[in-house]
């Protein structure tokens, strides 16, 4: 993916320090919502086109391993009664057509 500087954009969506709980919340919550924009995308092209979008049934399934790797890590943290850094940024870059 090209990477203009004048079309680049970097925005922090997450930046702190939380209990694992509160860690768990923010990170399912966000993963839970990736995961249901990409099955109501697969039941739209199943109604149109009588299939599944094969992007979002990849990225499905990229996203349910993210989560399994992610609640791992959380509850590590829960039993070490740890606290969890959490820094997210979201890059856009604007693509021409």
């Amino acid at each position: 993916m090209p990477n203009n500087p004048e079309t680049a954009k970097s925005h922090l969506l997450i930046d702190g320090e939380f209990s694992a709980e509160e860690a768990q919340m923010i990170l399912m919550a966000l993963i839970e919502n990736k995961i249901q924009f990409h099955q109501q995308e697969n039941l739209s092209q199943q109604e149109r086109f009588g299939s599944t979008s094969r992007r979002s049934d990849r990225r499905i399934g990229q996203l349910l391993q993210t989560k399994a790797d992610l609640t791992a890590v959380i509850n590590d943290a829960k039993a070490s009664d740890e606290r969890l850094a959490v820094k997210c940024n979201i890059e856009i870059t604007r693509l021409p057509r």
